[in-house]
């Protein structure tokens, strides 16, 4: 492009352009061409596939009674100890997973009652074992909210109403919402 007719000043401009044109292609290449593990993946995606890994970790949901091994101390007129047989537990093999899932899902992120319930029942637990395993591990869902509230403010600013009117969407109450908001300056 530089033309002999073409003034000194406008070739100069013409060669900033290009090389701003060159520098801007070469970041787009190197862009295109780094390592799959380099680039950025939402953090959705990655929670979904912890979350499914944990999920095959844990194995999936029977509804076969299962037989835990206890061991009942009694005392015979000889003052010896002797043990008993096996007792059975009343809770099925899905229950177990249940409660194990739930516990799994709270130790890595905070959720409401009925927002852990639906995750549950999307992982194919039933809605009694998703509602079992929830309610065995007696959180505190104000504190939940705490955290839920904390992590949001912490990606982007919201106004109280909003932060309140955002862990409802999740599935807290509006009592637990309140508590979120409050506990976190709102």
């Amino acid at each position: 492009m530089n033309d002999s007719s073409t003034p000194p000043e406008h070739q100069e401009q013409m060669t900033s352009k290009e090389a701003t044109t060159n520098a801007e292609a070469a970041k787009a290449q190197a862009k295109a061409i780094r390592p799959w593990y380099k680039k950025p993946l939402p953090l959705i995606g990655i929670v979904v596939l912890f979350v499914i890994g944990i999920n095959a970790v844990s194995g999936g949901g029977s509804d076969l009674p299962n037989v835990t091994s206890t061991t009942v101390a009694t005392s015979t007129p000889s003052n010896e100890t002797t043990t008993a047989a096996e007792v059975p537990s009343t809770e099925t093999v899905s229950q177990q997973n249940a409660v194990r899932s739930a516990k799994q899902y709270l130790d890595f992120s905070p959720f409401s009652r009925t927002g852990l319930i639906k995750q549950l029942e999307f992982e194919e637990y039933s809605a009694d074992d998703a509602t079992y395993g929830v309610d065995a591990q007696s959180a505190d869902w104000n504190e939940q909210a705490a955290k839920s509230g904390k992590n949001y403010l912490e990606m982007s600013a919201f106004s109280r109403a909003g932060l309140i009117k955002q862990l409802e969407f999740e599935g807290y109450t509006n009592e637990e919402a309140m508590y979120g908001a409050d506990a976190n300056g709102l």
